[in-house]
Order: structure tokens, then C-alpha cells, then sequence
């Protein structure tokens, strides 16, 4: 298992580290220090373009090789990261047209990373240029395990530029797509507003208006940009591949924080890997969440460098950000327990970020393993030097096992677009706030998930939910009715079904090419603001622990051939149904009209569970998060507290303790952000008492 840091070393040469004599020098007490807290590998190079070529053509990487040569003496691997991500100085100089344009049409300047447009034929030369002059002078180095390509690509709002080279882009791309200009008038429906086209080059970009532009061509707007993104990192990848075919290359993401789709550009890398932001305070179920969306975007063809299936935490904050109001130290064992919270879920490598604080720069006091001063005696420094000793206890259990889930969440970059475009009917509905209510309801009772496209295959899970899927194209409705007619057991929301993939509204009713399904038809939709509520009143066997209520949107339906579960209690629809289940082939269909507060989720999640057959992975408090990774013979239970405060556990069957080498059963007190790492062990059988023999 790969256990490491993002090192800059460029950071640390004379006058800020070393001396006039050796001005390197800071780069041997670095690595001295790196072995003592347990890494194995460092990632480097990712914003050194400028330092590799200060005039065009001119290359200098020897000095990254010098950097490399010393890890690889103290047995640590490296991966590169490809520096397109900071274009030199003298590029944008240069080329001042691959300065990105924003929506009001104002030039933004160079001198900072991302300062770039990415539908730049130019830019996109001289990146290839810079990538292949490093991979053919580094890519041989017995150290070198992956790539990274380029860094937080699409950070910064960097997902559009309005250039005029992005207009021939998009003009190309419509093109491309419609082929004809009756198509394009007709599915993106120009005709509203009498906006309709005759030449390809009469199609805007969306840019600042008086008001709002076609949401059909907005949605063209995301996709072509997505795509642009996804070339252009495919474009390195083909460039690493030719050069240095057995070396895995990835990039660093962020769960759905970005406008481009993670799925597909997941599909030209070979592993994915992620940045954690555990410093932020969020909640371990919202951290939990978005480590399950990244492991999910790449579920087959993965290529680690250590061939395991997982993907890697390449950025996991050592300490606080910069970037906040206010940013708070991380508190003791904090750093720990989400190091194993990434493990717990998949995670085959993790690197914090970063190495050192830099004395120069805007990250001086962004946490770091180490302060300004070199030494290893900070407490950072200690706990994961801590963590490191015991992966090293743990990497050979860990080894090949993967987790598995039974239940998934639905969720496409297309719908989630389409709900943020202008005017939608309730401004307070956000997607990830929905989603998320399902995800903590199931995180809590520890049962894993899955994340996938509609179009994926769905047949290996019990129950799949699909939350607001408000864009539904054709071929999404017929994979949801396949898994359900197979078996499954689908779960969906209110503001499904609304749209078609043409941002086209049905005439068939609501949810579009699902109400035989679903066997109801939604016939109105009541936006509800934030603190007006309605009632939720059960029926049947449904059970329920609170008085749970109708918030933010109101489906007001009309049952067909579907069983009532829930109404509503109040207003003109006080009595019509707010939650439904039907029957479909062998399996089954659930519609759940409206949202609801916490607690309606984990009832739901508790009749859920019996109905599916799904069991919790391990019985403890609800304040204990259970994790399970898997293979054949092989079952690692990690369980994580969350609290400042103790939590006891009464294991049922001995329970066998990695990191500490102990068994125990009963009663168990697990401290404050404690950890255990766990299989179950079966106590020895008694030898069998050996009989007298007379003599």
C-alpha cells in the first residue's frame, strides 16, 4: 500500500532552504524525514512548468531527476504530475489570445495557475510539447510509478472560457452533434423567442444576456465544455501511454464540485484519484459521501500502480486551509481518523498535502506535515508517522480486498446542470442536499453505496434509489424499468421525469416515460418556501419514529395501478397520495412525492432494509461509522468514532484487532476519534484430552 506526500521542492532551494554552497540541501533532510514518518511515495512537479522551460524550447528537467535520484535511494516511488496546470509567464505573454475570457466578455490576466483557455489550439500545443519533453526525459526513471495530469483541472470557475477560439470550438461541436441546422433548431427548441438560426455561426455562447438563454442550449453549453475538459486530459494521457506504456496515469478530483462529468473523464484515466477536505469540519457522512462518488466513478478497468482495484486520496489535507474566514487548526487525531475513513472505503494509496509550509507564495500558512522550520517533532508529524507504522502492519490484509455495495445512488452530470440552470421552480432545492439525506440515512446504518450513471448496469445491486433524476432521457427510463422488472427495487423522487435530454417537456405526463412504472401520473407540483410545510400521514405497514413532513415540493398525484403508502395531510390535496409502491414484473417501484426532514429517511432506510434483504455490516451505536473492505476469505471491518467522547460496543463473537494484534469480545470502549481495524476470529477449539493409555 502507498502511503505518502505532495512535495515542492522548488520551494526549498537557496535562499529558502540549503545554503549558497549546496543549495539542495533542504531536499536530503526533507527525504531523511519523509522515511522516518513512513512514506513510500511523493508526488511532484505538478506547477513546474515555468521551472522546466523558462524560454520556449529550452528544457531543463535535471534537476526534478536530481530530486527523484534521492527518493529512489531511500526507496520511495514518485509520481509526476504533468505542469500544464501553471502556463509559464512567457506563454500568455506571448500568446495573449490563450487568456480565458469570462461571460462579460473581460480578458483575466496571467500570473496565477489556470490563468488559460482550454479550447486553445495553442495552449493545447505547447501543453503537449511540455508533456512529452518530461515524459521522455523522466518517464525512464525506476522510481517514476504513475502519472498525474495536469492538477484540479476545471478549479477556479476554469470550465468555460468565452474566446473566440472556444466560439469556433462550439460552433464545430453543434456541428458535430446536430449535423443539420433544422435538428439544432428543432431539439433545442429555437423557435421559443423566435431564436432560430440559419448558419452555424449565428449559435451563441451563453454569455451575459439580459436574461436567461435557452436551457436546452445552456445544457449544449455544459456538455461542450465537459467534453473540451475530458479532451484535453485525454490528449496527455495518449501522449504518457506512447512514451511510458506501463505506467498508469490518473488526475486529482473533487466529488461533483466542478462542471465537467467525472464519468467520463474517468474513462480515459486508468485509476482515480481524489482530494480530501476533512479540515473543513464537514460531517463524516457528507466526507463519506463524496469518497463514495469518486471510488465510483471508475468501477472496471482499473490500473493502480499497485495493481489493487481501489483508487488514491492523492491530496488529503494535513492541516488547516487558507481560504476560509476562518481556518481552524484540525485537532488532535482528526488527521487519523479520516486517513482511515479514506482506507475504510476503498482507498489503496494516500498522500497528505503538503509536505512543508512554503516559506513563499499564497499557501504559507496552509497546514502541512511539517511547519516552515524543519524538524519532526510537530504533533502533525507525529500522528502520521503514527498512521504509518500501521499500515505497515496493515497493507498485507489489505491487499486485493475492495468494497462491495448492494445499494446505489442514481446521479448524472446532465441532471444535475439542468437543475442549476436559471428559474427553476423551487430556487431553495439543491441536488446534493437531497441526495444527501438518502446517503446519511444509509451511512448511518452503515450499509454501503454505490454511486452510478442511469445508463449503467444496475442488475448487481438490491436497491437502487433516484434522487430528483429531473432530466430523463429515453434510454435512462428503459434501464430503470429493466432493473426493476429483473428484480430490483428502485426508490424515486419528486422532480423526476420532467425534462427529456433535448431539455423537451413530455406530453405523455409526469414522470416522463416511467408512469407505467411507477403506475401513477404526477398532474401537479407545489414549490414549497423554506419554512412552509406540509404533512406526511403513513398507511400500512410502513413504520415510523417521528411526525415526518412535506417540505420544498409537493407532487400531487393520481394513482393508477400503485399501492398508497403516504398523503398528505393538509391544503387542497390533503389526502391524495404523497408516497407509492408498485409492482413491476418481479420487482418493485417506490415514489416518494416530496421532501422530508432526517428522520423520514432512516425509517425509510429501516423498512428499506428488511424489504431487501440488507443487513447492517456490523450491530453497534449509530454514532460508530462501519466500514467493510472484501475479498475471498478475507473480511476487514473498520469501525470509526466520530465523537469527542467514548463509545462502548459489545461485540457478540471475538473480534480480532490489527493494530494491535489483540482479540477480544463483550464489552469494548472505543476512545474519542478512535479506530479499530477489525476481523472476526473464532476462539480455538479446546485440544482434545488425550486418553490414559494402561500400561
Amino acid at each position: 500500500m502507498y502511503f505518502g506526500v505532495d512535495y515542492y521542492p522548488e520551494h526549498w532551494v537557496h535562499p529558502y532552504g540549503g545554503s549558497p554552497e549546496n543549495p539542495e540541501a533542504a531536499w536530503e533532510q526533507d527525504a531523511d524525514l519523509m522515511v522516518k514518518a513512513g512514506f513510500n511515495v511523493v508526488r511532484l512537479g505538478e506547477y513546474c512548468w515555468g521551472l522546466c522551460e523558462r524560454e520556449e524550447g529550452q528544457y531543463d528537467f535535471t534537476w526534478l531527476r536530481r530530486v527523484m535520484d534521492l527518493l529512489g535511494k531511500r526507496e520511495i516511488s514518485v509520481v509526476l504530475g504533468t505542469p500544464t496546470a501553471a502556463p509559464p509567464l512567457w506563454l500568455t505573454r506571448k500568446h495573449p489570445e490563450i487568456l480565458p475570457v469570462d461571460e462579460r466578455g473581460v480578458t483575466l490576466r496571467e500570473g496565477t495557475r489556470r490563468a488559460v483557455c482550454l479550447a486553445s489550439d495553442v495552449f493545447w500545443e505547447h501543453a503537449k510539447r511540455i508533456v512529452t519533453a518530461m515524459a521522455r526525459a523522466l518517464g525512464d526513471h525506476p522510481r517514476l510509478i504513475a502519472w498525474q495530469i495536469d492538477s484540479g483541472i476545471g478549479g477556479h470557475q476554469m470550465e468555460h472560457s468565452f474566446n473566440e477560439e472556444t466560439r469556433r470550438e462550439w460552433h464545430l461541436w453543434l456541428q458535430a452533434k446536430y449535423e443539420r441546422l433544422d435538428r439544432l433548431n428543432e431539439l433545442l427548441g429555437l423557435r421559443y423567442r423566435g431564436q432560430v438560426v440559419t448558419a452555424w455561426d449565428q449559435v451563441p455562447m451563453p454569455q451575459l444576456a439580459p436574461t436567461m438563454h435557452n436551457p436546452a442550449l445552456l445544457l449544449d453549453w455544459n456538455r461542450f465544455c465537459s467534453d473540451t475538459i475530458v479532451g484535453f486530459v485525454k490528449m496527455q494521457a495518449d501522449v504518457l501511454r506512447e512514451i511510458c506504456p506501463k505506467l498508469p496515469v490518473t488526475t486529482n478530483l473533487r466529488a461533483l464540485q466542478r462542471r465537467f462529468d467525472h464519468f467520463d473523464l474517468a474513462n480515459v484515466l486508468d485509476f482515480v484519484s481524489m482530494e480530501s477536505h476533512a479540515a473543513l469540519k464537514s460531517k463524516a457522512a457528507e466526507l463519506a459521501c463524496d469518497i463514495d462518488i469518486l471510488r465510483s466513478l471508475k468501477k472496471d478497468g482499473v490500473r493502480t500502480p499497485d495493481g489493487d482495484e481501489g483508487f488514491w486520496a492523492i491530496e488529503q489535507k494535513a492541516g488547516q486551509v487558507n481560504w476560509q474566514e476562518v481556518n481552524s487548526l484540525v485537532r488532535p487525531g482528526i488527521l487519523r481518523l479520516f486517513t482511515y475513513q479514506l482506507i475504510s472505503r476503498g482507498a489503496s494509496a494516500v498522500l497528505y498535502y503538503q509536505w512543508r509550509q512554503p516559506r513563499i507564495g499564497g499557501e504559507k500558512f496552509h497546514g502541512a506535515v511539517l511547519p516552515h522550520h524543519l524538524h519532526g517533532h510537530s504533533r502533525t508529524f507525529r500522528e502520521i508517522a503514527q498512521v504509518g507504522e500501521e499500515l505497515k502492519l496493515l497493507a498485507p490484509v489489505l491487499e486485493d480486498t475492495k468494497v462491495v455495495a448492494e445499494v446505489c445512488i442514481l446521479y448524472s452530470h446532465d441532471n444535475d446542470w439542468s437543475l442549476q440552470q436559471p428559474m427553476p421552480p423551487n430556487k431553495f432545492f439543491k441536488l446534493r442536499e437531497h441526495l444527501q439525506l438518502f446517503y446519511q440515512a444509509l451511512h448511518d446504518k452503515n450499509i454501503p453505496v454505490d454511486f452510478a450513471r442511469p445508463t449503467e448496469d444496475l442488475s448487481r445491486y438490491k436497491l437502487v434509489f433516484a434522487p430528483s433524476l429531473h432530466l430523463m432521457a429515453g434510454g435512462e427510463a428503459d434501464r430503470l424499468k429493466l432493473y426493476v422488472q429483473n428484480g430490483g427495487t428502485l426508490v424515486a423522487t419528486f422532480n423526476t421525469g420532467l425534462v427529456d435530454e433535448h431539455q423537451i417537456a413530455p406530453d405523455t405526463g409526469y414522470p416522463h416515460d416511467l408512469t407505467d412504472l411507477f403506475g401513477m401520473e404526477v398532474v401537479e407540483f407545489d414549490p414549497l418556501p423554506p419554512g412552509e410545510e406540509n404533512h406526511l400521514t403513513f398507511k400500512g405497514a410502513f413504520p415510523t419514529t417521528h411526525l415526518h413532513s412535506a417540505r420544498l415540493w409537493c407532487d400531487i398525484i393520481e394513482p393508477k395501478d400503485c399501492q398508497i403508502l403516504a398523503t398528505y395531510a393538509k391544503d387542497f390535496y390533503a389526502g391524495s397520495p404523497a408516497m407509492t409502491l408498485n409492482t413491476y414484473g418481479l420487482g418493485k417501484a417506490i415514489y416518494i412525492g416530496t421532501q422530508s426532514h432526517q428522520p423520514f429517511y432512516h425509517d425509510l432506510v429501516v423498512w428499506l432494509r428488511q424489504m431487501c434483504n440488507l443487513n447492517p455490516l456490523l450491530k453497534v451505536p449509530d454514532t460508530v461509522e462501519v466500514s467493510l473492505r472484501q475479498k475471498e476469505g478475507t473480511r476487514v471491518y473498520f469501525l470509526l468514532n466520530h465523537q469527542s467522547s467514548p463509545v462502548r460496543i459489545q461485540f457478540y463473537k471475538p473480534m480480532h484487532d490489527f493494530l494491535t494484534g489483540s482479540t477480544f469480545s463483550g464489552n469494548y470502549d472505543l476512545p474519542p476519534h478512535g479506530v479499530l481495524v477489525l476481523d472476526e476470529h473464532p476462539e480455538p477449539k479446546p485440544e482434545p484430552a488425550a486418553e490414559a493409555v494402561a500400561t
